[in-house]
């Protein structure tokens, strides 16, 4: 099962010149309950290309959203940035598998 599957919605948008922030909104608790339990803050890290250090999670029980925030891997507007709004790295985490 990947996220998307599971997931109502996943977005990603900047937090600053220096973070990136993915919101993965779930439906309803037990979809939340088991999004928490099955996806780990090591897969978000691989897909995204980060060390662990870089990537802070955020289990957000009241709103059923497990948030993740990324330190950019340049700062935003930097000749060799490719997303300046940070839009496209919810696509990665649509994908993942996640674990049984």
């Amino acid at each position: 099962m990947k996220v998307s599957n599971l997931a109502d919605s996943v977005r990603s948008k900047n937090a600053g010149p220096f973070w990136v922030t993915i919101d993965i909104f779930c439906g309803s608790d037990s979809a939340y309950q088991s999004m928490r339990g099955r996806l780990q803050t090591e897969q978000i890290a691989t897909a995204l290309r980060q060390p662990m250090t870089a990537v802070k999670r955020f289990d957000i029980d009241a709103l059923n959203v497990v948030k993740f925030s990324v330190h950019r891997p340049v700062v935003q507007g930097h000749p060799l940035d490719r997303d300046q709004h940070g839009a496209q790295w919810s696509m990665l985490i649509e994908e993942l598998d996640l674990q049984d």
